[in-house]
């Protein structure tokens, strides 16, 4: 799938969404509980479907990453299910410290 900054994404197998904040160069495949992800703004699943490993589970406003496609996506409404490209898992962005105002 080629991703486009702004579009929405549904999970097939729980209730995870999620919006494109930073899109890749070329096509990946992303997965939310071992199921390809599709477009759309509710997750269509009930989470009988999720993969036993990939069962970490996505949470609400949290910003999931991975470094090495540049691909960033902010989860509309969290679920069951956790965030893969190719076997490697997404992980939560950390917030940046703020400077003290000392």
């Amino acid at each position: 799938m080629i991703l486009k900054v702004g579009q929405s994404l549904a999970s097939t197998t729980d209730a995870t969404a999620l919006i494109v904040v930073r899109a890749p160069q070329g096509e990946i495949a992303l997965t939310c509980g071992g199921a390809e992800m599709v477009a759309g703004r509710a997750g269509l699943g009930d989470g009988s479907g999720i993969d036993p490993e990939r069962r970490s589970g996505t949470l609400l406003g949290k910003r999931y990453v991975d470094e090495e496609t540049g691909l960033e996506v902010l989860c509309t409404k969290g679920g069951d299910g956790s965030l893969a490209i190719d076997d490697r898992s997404l992980q939560v962005k950390e917030a940046k410290p703020l400077p003290s105002s000392d």
